[in-house]
């Protein structure tokens, strides 16, 4: 997705009526009546999800926290909270 000047495209009123709310900010205007899911243009759900699924089988494997934070070059309570996710999902299909 590539950036445009909105000065280039808008017309002053346009302009006039947005700077009422942001001014000099980045804003994202996305396509009109297309409404797709964080990452699914991307394929980075997906990869994430792998990724996600890798560190709780280490963490079943017995692999120590420490070690799959330094492999996954996350921080030990990042990977603590994709293992607890794991195990709130597994709870709540038990129910």
């Amino acid at each position: 997705m590539g950036y445009i000047r909105a000065e280039d495209v808008l017309p002053e009123e346009v302009m006039e009526l947005i700077w009422q709310y942001v001014d000099g900010e980045l804003l994202y205007i996305p396509r009109k009546g297309e409404k797709r899911c964080w990452g699914s243009g991307t394929g980075i759900r997906d990869s994430l999800k792998q990724r996600n699924d890798s560190i709780y089988a280490g963490y079943l494997q017995g692999m120590p926290i420490r070690h799959l934070a330094d492999r996954y070059c996350l921080s030990e309570k990042s990977i603590q909270r994709i293992i607890r996710s794991f195990i709130n999902q597994k709870e709540e299909q038990i129910e």
